[in-house]
């Protein structure tokens, strides 16, 4: 693969979090046209900043090194010193910089393994990138390839589907309890980092309504607000517990707050409907005794830790499979990369309007019958090649003249979408933010070498 894909960055694995948010390019349309220059080294670029990554991706020249210009405009735009972002950056090109972003995309390079977040905002950087014309032909295609690559993933391999982290591996064992969580409502006893993230997932799980209880009742009337929910003075905890289905607690008491007398009462007063209660306090916040009531099911945090465990190992046996995907779509953008230089589409172009030719000249001599002789057959073979020789004879002059200028690239790739040479089709909608988009992908009906002459069967030997 040519050595014209560049990718720099750093991540949650090489930089702490000072030094992410001290590079972060939260602004990176403005870094991307910075780096485009009419004689630069580099023709194309992408930046993908999140909380976890700083990323870099460029395309230019092959034999070029890009690598300190990218460096010296990155750390110039943070206003940083360079010296400090170097020791943390990683670096990878050619057929190593696909294999990342493809992996990026899948993700198999998260700090959570499988989550799917990183897709969307890729998509999102992409979006904004091609808006800005900072993009081109290499890299929509490799964005286009990335985008895809993770939908195969997503659907060949479970590596999404389990539960990996403390609060959703809650709401996912709430489902489990219910059988349905939507129209139930929920309740979080504390309003920290932990409590948020469960909100997000009993959103996105359907519960009908959220109450937020917390010894600070502006922080509680804070999230309840965020969430479109009911904040609840902690005083008046106990006597709203009846209304709640799902309760988790995370705060930070020295001892429980909830204990199984409390809990008799509410389960009297809501008939034994069935109470689902998730403390993810330490110091517990629920007396382990609520566990000996009917109807109630109660979880600890060392009881959520084993269900993220165990579904982190069913993910990493994903991720090989996982892997063995990325790998072959790596080699499918090798193969269309190196068919951007100039040879290989001219001997493409020739052989496909050798192809049509040898076809059509097949049902012809089959309508003309029996009386076509081999001498004819071979005349007629020499004619439909040559007439397809000079009809693309102008397209391969164009593309000769065009290669020798910087778009040399856009016009090899257009042409080879025009004659549908690598049987691919990618979708006007490729990176739709509301899902990964499927490549179709045709069989060959073409063989790579030129057909056999469509003669008469008297003439072969």
């Amino acid at each position: 693969m040519q050595d014209n894909i560049h990718l720099f960055g750093l991540n949650h694995k090489t930089a702490d979090v000072e030094v992410r948010e001290a590079f972060a390019l939260a602004d990176g349309g403005i870094l991307e046209r910075a780096l485009l220059s009419r004689d630069g080294p580099i023709r194309e670029a992408l930046v993908l900043s999140t909380c976890n990554r700083v990323e870099i991706l460029v395309s230019g020249a092959p034999g070029t090194d890009p690598g300190p210009m990218v460096l010296s405009r990155w750390a110039g735009h943070c206003n940083r010193d360079g010296a400090r972002l170097a020791p943390h950056i990683y670096a990878h090109s050619g057929r190593d910089a696909v294999e990342h972003v493809f992996r990026v995309a899948s993700g198999l390079d998260s700090m959570v393994l499988g989550e799917p977040q990183i897709l969307g905002q890729m998509k999102d950087a992409y979006r904004r990138a091609v808006e800005s014309g900072s993009t081109g032909v290499i890299l929509n295609r490799l964005l286009h390839k990335a985008f895809s690559t993770a939908k195969k993933v997503r659907t060949a391999t479970g590596i999404g589907a389990s539960a990996v982290s403390i609060s959703y591996a809650a709401v996912e064992l709430a489902k489990r309890i219910f059988g349905e969580t939507a129209g139930k409502k929920a309740m979080l006893i504390g309003a920290g980092e932990m409590a948020e993230l469960a909100a997000t997932h009993l959103l996105t799980a359907g519960i009908s309504h959220l109450f937020v209880a917390n010894r600070t009742l502006s922080r509680a009337q804070e999230l309840a607000e965020r969430f479109k929910g009911t904040a609840i003075p902690f005083e008046d905890l106990a006597g709203r517990l009846v209304e709640a289905d799902i309760i988790i607690s995370s705060t930070g008491a020295p001892q429980a707050i909830i204990r199984a007398k409390d809990i008799r009462d509410v389960l009297k007063k809501r008939r034994q409907r069935p109470m689902f209660f998730i403390d993810i306090a330490v110091p517990r916040d629920i007396d382990p005794d609520v566990n000996s009531l009917d109807n109630v099911y109660l979880y600890d945090i060392d009881d959520l830790r084993e269900v993220v465990e165990e579904n982190l190992a069913q993910r990493k046996e994903e991720a090989t499979r996982a892997g063995e995907i990325v790998r072959e779509q790596v080699e499918s953008f090798s193969h269309w990369l190196k068919a951007l230089d100039l040879s290989p589409t001219i001997v493409d172009v020739l052989r496909h309007g050798e192809d049509i030719a040898h076809r059509e000249l097949c049902k012809t001599i089959r309508r003309l019958g029996p009386d076509v002789t081999p001498e004819t057959a071979k005349a007629l073979e020499r004619l439909a090649v040559s007439i397809s020789h000079k009809i693309l004879h102008e397209p391969i002059v164009f593309l000769k003249r065009r290669s020798r200028e910087n778009a040399g690239e856009r016009f090899i790739d257009l042409i080879r979408r025009i004659f549908d040479l690598d049987r691919e089709v990618i979708p006007e909608d490729a990176h739709s933010r509301d899902e990964a988009p499927a490549e179709c992908d045709h069989e060959e009906t073409i063989s790579n070498k030129a057909s056999a002459p469509c003669v008469p069967t008297s003439s072969r030997n």
